[in-house]
């Protein structure tokens, strides 16, 4: 008799496991976010200091042995000129890894989204494979939507273009799997440094 309880109460208990986790799991943006980033294969940096920016950026470019990266931006181009031992090539047409910025951090997908205020003209798959991003907790929005309706109204008459997005950060992903993504794969092998700003 003790068998016979003990066998259906595990059973019950594996029922009672089950639902619990099939219950959906209410995520804070950020944390969302970067479940999502490093399920894609981001590797991921936080930084509640500038110093710690300008600190992982050099430990990224000596641990990749880089010793030329590519910036076009202006704030960036500051962090940068003070790592040691680098070249800043301010085209980021080239080949070499690029330090840029973004618009927005997409928290239900881990997407990162840029615009023509980073890239120019340039499509994301014609550039480098490697990207370091520079972002701060303030562009974490909820989903692609939010991200585009925060461009707009930053932007407003002046709404930039070439809005593309990264969003898987292993190399391996470059064969698409989104027909609406034909020819232009955006998979980067990309380092995250998020500045804490809220």
């Amino acid at each position: 008799m003790n068998i016979i309880r003990k066998l259906f109460g595990a059973h019950k208990e594996s029922v009672k496991d089950n639902f619990i986790k099939k219950q959906p799991v209410k995520l804070s943006l950020d944390d969302s976010f970067v479940h999502h980033f490093i399920n894609e294969g981001g590797k991921f940096l936080y930084c509640t200091k500038i110093d710690e920016v300008t600190d992982n950026l050099q430990n990224i470019v000596s641990e990749n042995k880089w010793d030329t990266i590519s910036c076009n931006d202006l704030d960036l181009l500051k962090l940068s000129k003070k790592i040691d031992g680098i070249t800043i090539n301010q085209n980021i047409k080239s080949n070499n890894p690029i330090f840029i910025n973004c618009e927005h951090l997409i928290a239900n997908s881990g997407e990162i989204l840029f615009s023509s205020n980073q890239l120019g003209s340039h499509k994301l798959a014609s550039l480098s494979d490697n990207f370091i991003v520079y972002a701060t907790t303030s562009q974490l929005v909820k989903n692609i939507s939010e991200g585009l309706t925060g461009i707009k109204t930053n932007f407003r008459g002046n709404i930039p273009t070439n809005i593309s997005s990264i969003k898987h950060y292993t190399l391996k992903n470059k064969v698409g799997d989104d027909f609406l993504s034909y020819g232009n794969i955006n998979a980067k092998n990309l380092y995250l440094l998020l500045f804490e700003d809220l």
